[in-house]
């Protein structure tokens, strides 16, 4: 047994001797430990590291909840923490949509745990940000390169027990020439996946490309967007889309079993491998299909909308999902396996992963990154924002020009819209988010039409 699953089991055989037989109590018991290593101006000036073991408590008696949490976890810490939720309970509400305990449920088979990126130390970070400042060749450079380490157990008065551990690293950095900037950015399971060279390589072939850029006008133009583009419509479409508190309260696109999607588009979500094997609720989590070929078929849940529409949780519950809904933080959308790959080269703004797209257009723009994307309506997805590190115009499937950074406004279900898909690169990166345990993979996409509203002058 586990740290955490034995603090877990304390927790509850604390709750039930305080409170008798008729509770219903789950705890989560989770070690987080992340390091971060930053650099900017290319030479690191931040190396940090955190430790913490959260206890989270989830009570429910007399048919009102409350929750509580705490990160002293010797005995006085555990009575204290039990005590204060009891007594919040009775002051809480009656809760009419409480909708019970996991059930003993097993784990599925996830994933070899990396004890090496898990013990990584200062140096093995450094030696990838020397790596990426010295293939950038002079430019200026910033970003960052972290691993991340958890563990954690939960149990239930139901008699659910798991416990399990995950680790992940990241590197996500730009090299910037004239004001023009280019970025690279991976995730991965292990440390040693990570190259720094190669990475800093992209950003300054990216930057030295961007110079000089010309300002188009707005408009509907043909895009080929670049994984990290692709990642912030995944972000979205998780968040607000295949969101089942969205969809129980009829604040989503999703129709299930509707045909929403091109036929090229397939997305899942896979946890396995960047967060622990459960959720919050003590949930195995395990890969979940969203849109197979095109057709809208699974949201994300949570107990508490699962029970709303009267479907199984997913193995999305966090912390605030009660509040802001179950949200699948891993999603992967499925690469072509039918198509051209080709190396990859440094040279010119263009990733392996997007060249023989960007060769199919006849005119159009190159879209390396999205950012600042904020939803307009929640229920169409409309969505504004801006471009960022690097956009190019494509003629006769030829990069020609650098173009300036433009503001789109555009629904993301109707760019992914049946025909609307014209490609799908061959390779599925994995890209990190700001947070640990969140990451998308995605290939390019070839879209037939992206809506420009604004440019560099306004």
């Amino acid at each position: 047994m586990s740290a955490e699953l034995d603090l877990a089991a304390r927790v509850i055989e604390l709750t039930r001797r305080l409170t008798g037989p008729g509770a219903e109590a789950e705890v989560l018991a989770a070690h987080s430990a992340e390091a971060l290593t930053r650099f900017a101006n290319s030479a690191i000036h931040q190396n940090v590291a955190d430790a913490t073991t959260t206890v989270r408590l989830r009570l429910h008696v007399d048919g009102r909840t409350a929750g509580g949490s705490t990160t002293v976890t010797d005995a006085a810490g555990l009575q204290s923490l039990v005590e204060r939720t009891i007594a919040a309970s009775r002051l809480s509400p009656p809760d009419q949509a409480w909708p019970g305990l996991t059930p003993p449920t097993p784990l599925r088979s996830a994933p070899a745990f990396d004890e090496a990126t898990a013990a990584a130390g200062p140096r093995e970070r450094a030696e990838r940000v020397r790596d990426f400042v010295r293939a950038a060749g002079g430019l200026e450079t910033a970003g960052f390169c972290r691993t991340t380490y958890s563990s954690g157990g939960f149990a239930n008065t139901a008699g659910q027990a798991v416990e399990g551990r995950a680790a992940e690293a990241a590197m996500d950095g730009i090299a910037r020439l004239d004001g023009a900037d280019g970025v690279a950015r991976r995730a991965a399971g292990r440390l040693a996946e990570l190259d720094g060279a190669a990475l800093g390589t992209r950003a300054a072939a990216k930057a030295r490309a961007g110079g000089r850029p010309i300002e188009l006008p707005p408009g509907h133009y043909e895009v080929v967007l670049e994984p990290t583009a692709v990642a912030d419509i995944l972000d979205n479409l998780a968040s607000f889309g295949f969101n089942g508190k969205a969809f129980a309260q009829h604040q989503s696109f999703a129709e299930l079993g509707a045909q929403q999607f091109d036929q090229a588009v397939t997305i899942t979500d896979e946890p396995l491998g960047a967060t622990l094997p459960f959720d919050l609720e003590g949930t195995p989590r395990g890969t979940l299909p969203l849109v197979g070929d095109g057709t809208t078929v699974a949201v994300s849940h949570d107990r508490t909308s699962a029970a709303e529409v009267g479907a199984m949780s997913t193995g999305h519950a966090g912390a605030a999902s009660r509040s802001w809904g179950p949200i699948a933080a891993n999603l992967c959308l499925a690469p072509d396996p039918t198509g051209n790959s080709t190396p990859e080269t440094g040279e010119g703004p263009t990733a392996a992963s997007a060249r023989a797209l960007v060769s199919r257009v006849r005119r159009g723009l190159l879209i390396t990154d999205f950012w600042y994307t904020r939803v307009l309506d929640q229920k169409s997805l409309v969505i504004t924002g801006l471009t960022r590190n690097g956009v190019w115009l494509v003629e006769d499937g030829e990069v020609t020009a650098a173009v300036g950074n433009m503001r789109f406004t555009q629904s993301y279900p109707q760019a992914l819209g049946p025909g609307a898909v014209l490609g799908v690169g061959a390779e599925a990166i994995a890209l990190p988010d700001r947070w640990s345990g969140v990451r998308y993979a995605a290939p390019a996409l070839h879209l037939k039409s992206w809506n420009f509203t604004g440019n560099a002058s306004g």
